[in-house]
């Protein structure tokens, strides 16, 4: 009996100690909403070289860390997809990574998140069924898939926010944050505008309201336009307020921007708001675009979050 127990005592020893030897240096858990980015993030990594699985249950990651950290084994870098669609399984998640903190195994947990706008926006895009809710609605879907997800969500490393990126946008941000950094990397700056109407910036480093502007929605020639049109800028910096703000908010990023790259930050969100996010605050995020996109320390990206929504304000 002393003997069973002494072995008992062993194998769990075993289990706690760090894999000696093992040639895995990163491990990461690709999470989050259905709809949210995650085949999109999980390309990010495999272009980048990663041993990558997806819909891969819970309780079968440890499994796949032991081939990796087996003998003989060649993987060094590996990303897993673990979602809602593994059913129950789903639920075992945090005591997963428990698992793996214990075992010494460095990971970081990815998740994804996203408005209910955006999710119900891209199931009907794709035209695919809730996997919470193959016969219900997809609001109905996302609302348990949230319920489920709370808890996971705050054992996140990087929660990201994908509400109005584009795949290119959210593939550029992904890598600023989990790939490898060189020395000669530059601060990923992404100048986005919104409409306060319908919302605020999430995932906003630093926010302007620019409401204070004089607002081309109410001239009837300036109203279909956007802030691309210079019409709409030429209207937008009558009476001298857009330069006088310029003559702030440019000394103040030009301050920030190198304090960022010093810090060692791999992104900077910079939101510009205005009512509609169609005419001053798209003006502006293209400004400060075409102003910074030539020095050498950041790589700019310009989003407009709300251009494409019709302002049926009367």
């Amino acid at each position: 009996m002393d003997d069973m127990a002494t072995t008992r005592d062993d194998e769990a020893a075993a289990r706690s100690r760090p894999f000696a030897g093992s040639r895995l240096q990163d491990l990461v858990v690709i999470t989050g909403f259905s709809g949210a980015g995650k085949s999109t993030a999980m390309a990010v990594f495999e272009d980048a070289g990663y041993f990558c699985v997806d819909n891969l249950p819970p309780e079968m990651i440890r499994g796949l860390v032991e081939l990796f950290v087996h003998e003989g084994s060649k993987v060094e870098h590996a990303a897993v997809v673990s979602d809602v669609r593994g059913g129950a399984y789903f639920e075992t998640l945090s005591a997963v990574l428990d698992d793996l903190a214990a075992l010494g195994l460095y990971h970081r947990v990815l998740f994804l998140d996203a408005d209910e706008t955006t999710l119900v926006t891209r199931y009907k895009e794709t035209r695919r069924r809730h996997p919470l809710s193959p016969e219900g609605t997809v609001t109905a879907g996302i609302a348990e898939e949230r319920a489920v997800l709370n808890l996971v969500r705050s054992r996140a490393d990087v929660v990201m926010d994908t509400t109005g990126l584009g795949a290119a946008s959210l593939r550029r941000r992904i890598a600023e944050e989990f790939l490898p950094r060189q020395a000669a990397t530059r601060l990923a700056v992404t100048f986005t505008s919104f409409g306060f109407k319908y919302g605020p910036a999430r995932d906003a480093d630093l926010v302007f309201d620019v409401r204070f502007l004089p607002n081309p929605h109410y001239v009837s020639e300036l109203k279909p336009l956007t802030g691309r049109d210079e019409r709409v800028v030429a209207y937008v910096g009558r009476g001298g307020s857009l330069d006088a703000f310029y003559g702030y908010l440019e000394p103040l990023l030009d301050f920030l921007l190198p304090q960022y790259v010093a810090e060692g930050k791999a992104h900077l969100m910079v939101a510009i708001g205005c009512t509609g996010g169609r005419h001053r605050s798209v003006a502006i995020a293209e400004h400060l675009g075409a102003r910074y996109q030539d020095r050498e320390d950041v790589r700019v990206d310009v989003a407009h979050r709300d251009i494409t929504k019709a302002d049926k304000r009367s």
